[in-house]
């Protein structure tokens, strides 16, 4: 793949972030008060009006197509050709579960906030906490199939078989987002923080591909060569 090619898939990466990070914020922006167990079902949340979930869904769906496009374009990088195959198939199982989870707690949103704006109000956080708690599984499955990409994306920089430097492995999604999380708890408790926190993982994703946009920008590099792996410490060299 050339370089124009990985630049443009890296913008459409970061133009899903933000298609993805919005429907994070949408959904979730308001007053933190709450009264369950769920921090996330707020007196904010039982205001948002339907068509604020209903756009948070729908911008769900270019955001994926847009992150595929990005994640699928990064194996350009990889140097040897049956780690981009390990690659391409972690990340198209990976990319499902993105649409499950927002749908998943889109769903319980607006049940939770209908039920509040329509003289329900008693059952509106048992309902909600009960459908949370009956799916919760849901999010652990989801998780266990999001993370693999990115995990073994750090095995490949870190061990040289991509064309960044191995330190770089070090600016990996996961990274960052360990990072925002922890500029997250120094945030002062309101709207912006809970929808900073919900949309932590579009947030690192765009300076994830924007890292990656910037270098691919300053060393410019058409061809990535294929290579034999040799055994060294662990790790395979390049």
């Amino acid at each position: 793949m050339s370089d124009r090619k990985k630049i443009v898939a890296l913008i459409c990466g970061m133009l899903g972030c933000v298609f993805m990070g919005s429907g994070d914020w949408l959904m979730m922006y308001g007053s933190t008060a709450y009264h369950g167990n769920l921090y996330w079902l707020t007196e904010g949340v039982a205001q948002i009006p339907a068509w604020r979930n209903s756009l948070s869904m729908l911008v769900a769906f270019p955001a994926v197509i847009l992150y595929g496009i990005a994640l699928f374009a990064t194996a350009g990088f990889v140097r040897q050709e049956r780690h981009k195959k390990i690659y391409h198939y972690l990340t198209a199982f990976g990319l499902t579960p993105w649409l499950c989870l927002h749908l998943f707690y889109v769903m319980i949103l607006f049940i939770f906030a209908w039920l509040n704006g329509n003289g329900y109000e008693a059952a509106a956080l048992p309902a909600a906490e009960a459908l949370f708690s009956q799916l919760s599984w849901v999010v652990a499955l989801s998780e266990a199939f999001m993370l693999p990409p990115f995990l073994y994306w750090f095995y490949l920089q870190v061990c040289g078989k991509t064309v960044f430097p191995k330190g770089i492995a070090f600016t990996n999604v996961l990274v960052i987002y360990g990072i925002l999380l922890l500029v997250k708890t120094a945030m002062p408790d309101g709207s912006f923080r809970i929808g900073f926190t919900n949309g932590l993982m579009s947030e690192s994703m765009i300076i994830w591909f924007g890292i990656m946009l910037a270098w691919s920008v300053r060393h410019p590099q058409t061809d990535v060569p294929d290579s034999k792996d040799r055994r060294t410490g662990g790790c395979y060299d390049k």
